[in-house]
């Protein structure tokens, strides 16, 4: 229970089916503007709002520090990727390592017949070969892409109870219950980053990457300067100094973030399309699919885009694999994710690389 409407309703309808139910938040992070920050998930203030939703509920309530491994698997890497000139997506290394496997080990520990639930809008589908996860029943709310790198074992205990509603039908439900989160406002992006300045924090755990250098244009002529490469990534606009290709006055994007040498390249927005990926670090949830050679799949590389058509060409289990697209993909980042779709069902994913060779952990 993160003291968000999402998580308090999933408990909720847990208790109403007659689960057993108890409430368990981990204390993940602290900062001094998150206590007072409505949209912040893992702060104490979030821990006192899950404990009176508990308590509204009628169900017990504990909380689990887990500050040292957020710090250790989220935040630290989190401020690596930037300063390698990649784009990373925290909520994902926090499910991966941190909010589900403390929550699978505390339910193991009470028993064979305990299971975990999140708040997540996504569904866990039971088929012969196994449980599956699948998109939400609500596309624009859908969370499967943050959830893809689970191992596949932990999907028999995991309990999705808002995967086929809509958010408008969560906030109802909490509503006609007097659950007092019921118009908390939604979590903010990044909910560890004070002010959402996250080049401060990267400022203090990677000094290197606030070195300033060139943004070169697409014939590798210096059109400005950049005040870090963490600063930027793949799509972006904004903060480029008012850089101007004097050959070309069309507006400029980022296109590539090269950290060996400090350096931001801009050109046109179709410099920042993709037609081939490559993908390291792959995590499969559904079992044959890496035994082919290729495939068929819709692949999404950001969370709220529609899964775009691409074959997949793998080259191993871990990978790397790569994605030829039908159509260009807009700003697919190195460091974010690739996820395969077949239909509505994860088929797995992998970390974008930036280029032939490199691995996902480089």
């Amino acid at each position: 229970m993160s003291g968000g409407v999402d998580s308090s309703v999933a408990a909720l309808l847990l208790k109403k089916q007659g689960f057993h139910v108890e409430g368990a938040s981990l204390l993940m992070f602290e900062t001094r503007l998150s206590r007072k920050d409505p949209r912040s998930c893992c702060s104490l203030e979030s821990v006192k709002d899950a404990a009176r939703t508990a308590r509204a509920i009628g169900i017990p309530h504990r909380v689990i520090d887990a500050r040292d491994g957020f710090i250790e698997k989220v935040i630290e890497p989190f401020a690596l990727s930037y300063s390698r000139g990649r784009t990373p997506n925290p909520c994902i290394l926090c499910n991966r390592h941190v909010k589900l496997p403390v929550l699978l080990d505390a339910a193991i520990k009470e028993g064979p017949d305990f299971f975990i639930a999140t708040g997540h809008y996504a569904r866990i589908k039971t088929t012969p070969k196994g449980p599956v996860l699948s998109v939400a029943a609500d596309p624009k709310k859908d969370q499967s892409y943050v959830l893809y790198a689970q191992a596949k074992e932990d999907l028999a205990r995991l309990v999705l109870p808002l995967g086929g509603l809509r958010k408008e039908d969560v906030r109802r439900v909490a509503r006609e219950a007097g659950l007092p989160v019921f118009d908390r406002p939604e979590s903010q992006e990044i909910c560890f980053i004070e002010g959402r300045d996250y080049p401060a924090m990267i400022r203090e755990l990677c000094p290197a990457a606030m070195a300033g250098g060139p943004i070169l244009d697409e014939t590798g002529r210096q059109i400005g300067t950049h005040e870090g490469i963490c600063r930027y990534t793949i799509g972006q606009r904004k903060g480029l100094g008012g850089c101007r290709d004097s050959h070309d006055p069309k507006p400029l994007y980022v296109y590539r973030i090269d950290a060996a040498k400090n350096t931001v390249y801009a050109g046109g927005r179709e410099k920042a399309f993709a037609g081939m990926i490559e993908v390291g670090g792959l995590n499969w949830l559904i079992g044959g699919w890496v035994r082919l050679e290729k495939f068929r799949a819709g692949v999404k590389v950001r969370s709220t885009m529609p899964p775009a058509p691409a074959t997949v060409f793998v080259s191993g289990f871990t990978g790397p694999a790569r994605i030829v697209f039908d159509s260009p993909q807009w700003a697919a980042a190195p460091g974010q994710s690739a996820v395969f779709y077949d239909g509505g069902a994860v088929i797995g994913g992998g970390i974008i690389l930036e280029k032939e060779g490199e691995t996902a952990d480089a």
